[in-house]
């Protein structure tokens, strides 16, 4: 059966349409960003890439493309073996490399040859992005936003969580990025995805949301840890109505020992973070607080960071880059429970819907 192709901006669309979605390239190249939903089926894999790539340089191309027509051809035919015998005749499979062109090519070749509809993209993963990210400001600016501000250890993320169990649309930037946005974000063992694959799990998320409902979304900076928030996106939180979360300094202390109980079973890891403020509040300071995590008072250097360094911090970038701050509607929580919190959240979506009906 012939091998159709599809145009990369008309992939998003067209995603239902298929049953398995074939990333062709390396496990390196799918580790770093895949179109969501794919699975790893290397033409060749990371070691065989790189012999296939030297040889075209200190041999010739001739003999490079007979050697990777040879592994190729073993790694589709374990491919086929291992996934495709038990497959239907109507099994319809997407398949793309980088370019969309030997690697994809050759597993489409055979998978057609078979009798299966294969459907190539067009200029493949390298095409794909470019669609993606010409189609992200579009789709960050046509969606209204309701920004969750306060500062740190507020409890935020825990609110988009309870707005989520209300059937919100919540739009968690630190669970896309894997980080907490903080100098103490870095989540230990827990590795940031590639920025890329941000760009991916943003882009993914946004085309999933109503343009005529809210979409509930946390004060960000521009950065999540290593990892920079869209552009479009960002100004189109920025000039987004707020909501002003307010929460008494020991239950925001308290939080913060709950959600970073981490530092708790490994000081040397906060000391290591601590380290990384010693520009801004001076080795002396910062020494101190080594010196009362080491004794077991991290709790009071957590109310230190707080009043020192996070709420200062915090209260001027919120005033400079949140237009609509100033108005933002306050919402108390009386505590950090999950209760609290869920009082909240239905609290909001009441308002929001009232304000809607009005």
């Amino acid at each position: 059966m012939p091998v159709a192709t599809l145009p990369a901006h008309a992939v998003a669309d067209r995603l239902p349409d298929f049953d398995t979605i074939i990333d062709a390239r390396t496990e390196a190249e799918f580790a770093e960003d895949h179109v969501p939903g794919a699975v790893n089926w290397p033409t060749l894999n990371n070691e065989e890439r790189i012999l296939i790539g030297t040889m075209y340089k200190q041999v010739n191309a001739f003999e490079a493309k007979k050697r990777g027509a040879a592994l190729s051809a073993r790694n589709i035919a374990a491919h086929i073996e291992r996934e495709v015998i038990d497959k239907p005749k109507g099994w319809k499979p997407l398949v793309y490399c980088w370019r969309g062109g030997n690697r994809s090519g050759a597993l489409a070749t055979i998978l057609g040859a078979i009798g299966f509809q294969v459907t190539l993209i067009e200029g493949g993963y390298k095409a794909w992005r470019n669609a993606l990210l010409a189609e992200l400001p579009s789709l960050a600016q046509r969606l209204q936003y309701r920004v969750v501000c306060g500062p740190t250890g507020s409890g935020k993320t825990r609110l988009l969580q309870a707005l989520a169990r209300q059937g919100q649309q919540v739009l968690d930037l630190e669970a896309l990025a894997c980080h907490r946005s903080s100098v103490l974000g870095l989540v230990p063992g827990q590795r940031q995805p590639s920025q890329k694959h941000f760009d991916t799990r943003i882009w993914h998320a946004l085309r999933s949301f109503d343009p005529q409902r809210p979409v509930y979304v946390e004060s960000e900076s521009k950065k999540v840890g290593n990892l920079r928030v869209p552009d479009a996106l960002m100004d189109a939180m920025r000039a987004s109505p707020c909501l002003d979360l307010q929460l008494a300094d020991e239950e925001r202390v308290a939080l913060l020992m709950e959600d970073y109980d981490h530092f708790l079973r490994d000081s040397g890891f906060f000391c290591e973070r601590l380290d990384t403020l010693v520009a801004l509040r001076g080795r002396e300071t910062i020494q101190a607080w080594k010196a009362m995590v080491q004794s077991g008072r991290s709790a009071e250097v957590v109310r230190a960071l707080l009043q020192t360094h996070y709420d200062p911090v915090y209260a001027a970038s919120i005033r400079r880059h949140f237009v609509q701050y100033p108005q933002a509607r306050p919402c108390r929580l009386p505590d950090r429970s999950p209760a609290a919190l869920d009082a909240l959240a239905r609290a909001i979506v009441a308002a929001q819907a009232s304000a809607c009906s009005a």
